[in-house]
């Protein structure tokens, strides 16, 4: 079979991928090369196309003028889900809180209803116009989680619908069983722990399609203790944690995902010094979730602080129906605004770094030689238009292993 050669050349920018503690190696008036799907060259424009001639590729993409990024991977999202609370940001507005709506059956409560009795068909569409809106934003690889379900069956369902989405879809979806998003009315939360370790957590293991076990550590939701319980019954059923932690009050979450070798603890509003260097010494990474902060009015996680200790830092939409942003770009400008993150920063935190949240292995995020050929084109002269453009998309082209699959 003859190799299939994509050939991206002459970018004003093109980030190869993460250099030293915080930054990012560019080439300007950069190319790669990849054959079947994986990245075999990159490097000044002249040098790639002297071996690898763009008359002879499959793909060849003239990139002058523009930029050329890995393709984008959001590391936390809640994208399937059924319903509409749109109303809910109306409430907000008059000064109800995330907390008063969901001790008045809002919230994350109201969608469980709705994801409960919706159909199978009508949560993998759902999805798959979500990742369809995604991938238009350059967004190649997308961390989805379970958690309106909060019974054995529904959850399952979830999981099955994220699959089958994942499976029909040119974006890359990486599956999280989140069983412990919520209580469940009717039940207490040592109750529903109980539920969670002894029912739940078998049947998805024994399903075999969650690669993570997140769990939502939070005053008023699952302690510092139910959360570590939950996520070491999880890893004796090979799922990796993660950890919602710290993002109305710091109760835990970070020691608990230290402590358990969590692949990343996130948002992280209120993480004081102590908390955050637990989860630089536990190498655990931290997820910023700006586009939170900004829908609830609340103040920015301090991703500087990390930042300023040499430690990257993740970016991530937090996708959800209190969350509507499925655009990584929108991310990249509120993490530079609201939390003063650098162009530079922001790209890592979109790619390698959101990468890393995931535990992906594959060179994904990145475009160095070996990597997945996963690549986003910005029809803006350098990286700094990333942010700084906030009033459109400026994804010109998507390649997935080399095949453009959006333009």
């Amino acid at each position: 079979m003859t190799d299939h050669l994509t050939v991206v050349y002459g970018a004003s920018e093109l980030v190869v991928g993460p250099e030293g503690p915080t930054g990012i190696e560019v080439v300007a008036d950069g190319a790669f090369a990849a054959v079947d799907g994986t990245v075999v060259a990159v490097g000044p424009t002249q040098d790639v196309l002297a071996e690898f001639p763009a008359e002879n590729a499959d793909v060849a993409i003239d990139a002058t003028g523009k930029t050329v990024l890995p393709g984008f991977v959001d590391p936390h999202t809640h994208a399937l889900f059924a319903g509409d609370r749109s109303d809910e940001f109306v409430a907000k507005l008059r000064g109800a809180t995330y907390e008063e709506i969901l001790s008045d059956g809002g919230g994350i409560l109201r969608t469980v209803d709705a994801v409960r009795e919706a159909t199978d068909d009508e949560l993998v569409t759902n999805l798959t116009g979500h990742l369809d809106a995604m991938l238009e934003n350059g967004t190649t690889t997308v961390e989805i989680k379970s958690g309106y379900g909060l019974d054995t069956e529904t959850e399952l369902r979830m999981l099955a619908a994220i699959d089958e989405a994942g499976s029909r879809h040119a974006v890359d979806v990486v599956p999280t069983f989140m069983g412990a998003h919520a209580v469940p009315r009717g039940m207490d939360t040592d109750e529903y722990t109980e539920h969670v370790v002894s029912e739940q957590l078998p049947a998805v293991a024994d399903q075999g399609i969650a690669t993570f076990c997140d769990v939502f550590c939070e005053r008023g939701v699952f302690s510092a203790d139910q959360s570590r319980r939950i996520l070491e019954a999880g890893l004796e059923y090979g799922l990796t944690p993660k950890v919602h932690a710290d993002e109305f009050a710091a109760i835990g979450g970070t020691d608990v995902a230290a402590d358990v070798g969590a692949a990343s603890a996130d948002h992280l509003l209120h993480t004081d010094a102590d908390g955050r260097a637990r989860l630089v010494d536990a190498g655990v990474t931290p997820v910023v979730l700006p586009g939170t902060a900004f829908g609830l009015g609340a103040d920015y996680a301090d991703a500087r602080a990390f930042l300023d200790s040499g430690h990257e830092v993740a970016l991530a939409t937090d996708f959800n129906p209190n969350c509507f942003v499925r655009t990584m770009g929108l991310v990249a400008t509120l993490a530079s605004v609201g939390m003063r993150m650098t162009p530079d920063e922001v790209v890592r935190g979109c790619t390698s770094a959101a990468a890393n949240a995931l535990d992906l292995s594959d060179g994904r995020g990145t475009l160095a030689p070996e990597s997945t050929a996963d690549a986003v084109v910005l029809d803006v002269p350098s990286i700094a238009h990333l942010p700084y453009r906030f009033d459109t998309n400026p994804v010109s082209t998507v390649l997935k292993s080399g095949v453009v699959v959006h333009a």
